[in-house]
């Protein structure tokens, strides 16, 4: 007898192969068979109407402090994520020190929030994946961040790496390697990150390459000039011999509506001339971040400390003016800000949230701008915000690509999050498989499940297939569906009743168990995360 037995199911085993119906029986944590009626198990689990398929995995997420707190995470598990990759943007929490964790707390608060009390027990990429193995639902990997690099070896100053700044981050990038992260991330529109360099990021990406990893960057540009940001990371990438892959991968604000032809011709160049290339994308328009994120990079230099004393300053806040509404600042990605376009998704101010920066300017019968710097000095920078600035087109087209896998970029500390952190998973099966036809059931579940398992070298994960851990996720192809709104943005999926990790159910018929059975994957000598 096997521990567990799903019957009948709807079998979508993440390669993209045609759906089959299928008995999978499951012991000790791995699928132990895969094949017709008469498996037998200590539990049976009828499985008819409902689709099969690995586990999903988030390619891009911000779940780096809210796993610690709310190891159950359910969020996630409620979507049938088995797996998050972490360290995002070039901004977490390890490798730091007595002088930058206090800073980086500070600089992603508005992403991840900052709890009091909190026990921060860790300095090293290796401490906190075993800080991660303690207890949590869904597994992880984990991106050595490159501005959490900068800052331990050069603070945020604006300028090229001394050849000892850029040794020193050498040495910290192997080291996090070595001690089990995938590879590199880079947020090139977030300080202290955006002042490096692309030799910088060469130099750091051959160690990458060197250590079998990848590099995930938040390139330098969404807006204006996207295109080209996207062929410099494409060039980074060759330069250093090292995979790539494309974060969040957009084509945002109007000066890049339908476009996406022009990307996915890069992409395709890039594919065909031998790069190792995969992307991710939410299946959403707008997008998010924190209100401080807007400001010029000239502005950031310093610091949090700095900057706020440059929002009090008259000449200073001249030129961010200047530079947001008129010029477009490269926080910004070179469009002028819209203030109508800037929803506050948190704020200390309480009253703010749900409403424009416009809408909160003509209540307060003042100018925009104004209202933007009293929000930033209020919140200490932490305000968080969506920008409404996406195109339908691009990003459907974005999500039918070769090298697509599926990221929520989900921020989990604001009062009132983009609800891709909670929908969009079931928002890619049910909106755009079965509403839309957008992409096809078995090709979706590949981009979910499969295709990102390979990109991060993940040992017998991803497919269900014998010998394989039974990472698994059951779903009714005909209701599931993400609830969660931009109004409501904390609703659970509909139609997707159980979720295993490790062969351990952390979702059963639609109630979570509780059970935290994941932990840290780690890359291993031969180049295998396990």
């Amino acid at each position: 007898m096997t521990d567990l037995v799903i019957r009948g199911a709807r079998l979508f085993d993440g390669t993209g192969g045609p759906e089959r119906r299928a008995d999978v029986a499951v012991t000790d944590g791995r699928i132990e068979a895969v094949g017709g009626p008469g498996l037998g198990g200590r539990r049976v689990l009828d499985a008819h109407g409902l689709a099969l398929s690995p586990g999903f995995v988030d390619m891009h997420a911000h779940s780096d402090l809210a796993l610690l707190t709310e190891p159950e995470h359910l969020a996630k598990v409620a979507q049938g994520v088995t797996c998050e990759v972490l360290g995002q943007d070039g901004l977490s929490y390890a490798p730091v020190d007595e002088r930058t964790l206090p800073q980086l707390r500070r600089a992603v608060a508005g992403w991840n929030g900052d709890p009091p009390g909190f026990d921060w027990d860790w300095r090293s990429v290796g401490g906190y994946l075993d800080r991660l193995d303690r207890g949590i639902a869904v597994n992880t990997c984990y991106l050595v961040p490159h501005g959490t690099l900068r800052m331990l070896a050069m603070g945020w100053a604006a300028r090229p790496a001394e050849e000892a700044e850029l040794a020193r981050m050498r040495e910290l990038l192997a080291q996090g390697l070595a001690e089990g992260a995938v590879g590199l991330s880079a947020g090139l529109t977030y300080p202290p990150g955006m002042y490096a360099p692309d030799a910088e990021l060469v130099e750091l990406c051959r160690v990458v390459a060197a250590h079998g990893g990848f590099f995930a960057p938040h390139h330098r540009s969404y807006g204006a000039g996207a295109l080209a940001a996207y062929a410099q990371m494409i060039e980074v990438a060759r330069r250093a011999d090292c995979p790539l892959h494309l974060a969040h991968a957009t084509l945002n604000f109007g000066v890049n509506k339908g476009r996406s032809g022009e990307l996915l011709a890069l992409l395709d160049a890039a594919l065909d001339a031998g790069l190792d290339l995969t992307l991710d994308s939410y299946p959403y328009l707008p997008g998010s971040t924190t209100l401080a994120a807007l400001l010029p990079s000239w502005a950031a230099e310093g610091g949090p400390e700095a900057t706020l004393a440059r929002l009090r300053e008259p000449a200073a806040l001249a030129r961010i003016r200047h530079d947001l509404e008129v010029v477009g600042s490269d926080g910004c990605h070179g469009v002028p800000v819209e203030w109508e376009t800037i929803s506050v998704s948190g704020s200390r101010d309480h009253t703010a949230v749900g409403l424009t920066v416009a809408a909160l300017a003509a209540r307060a019968h003042r100018a925009p701008f104004d209202v933007y710097r009293e929000l930033l000095l209020a919140d200490e920078l932490s305000t968080t915000i969506l920008q409404l600035v996406g195109d339908e087109e691009n990003v459907r087209a974005v999500m039918r690509h070769r090298a697509h896998t599926g990221g929520s970029d989900g921020l989990l500390g604001a009062a009132r999050p983009h609800p891709r952190a909670f929908g969009t998973f079931p928002r890619y099966l049910g909106h755009y498989v079965r509403e839309l036809g957008v992409l096809g059931l078995a090709e979706c579940v590949a981009h979910l499940t499969g295709r990102p398992a390979r990109r991060l070298g993940l040992a017998g994960r991803g497919l269900v297939r014998p010998g394989h851990h039974a990472d698994l996720v059951l779903f009714d192809p005909d209701t599931v569906a993400d609830t969660a709104t931009f109004e409501e943005p904390r609703q659970p999926p509909t139609g997707l009743p159980y979720v295993l990790v490790g062969g351990v159910t952390v979702l059963d018929d639609g109630r979570p168990t509780g059970a935290l059975p994941g932990r840290a994957l780690r890359r291993r000598p031969d180049g295998t995360v396990r």
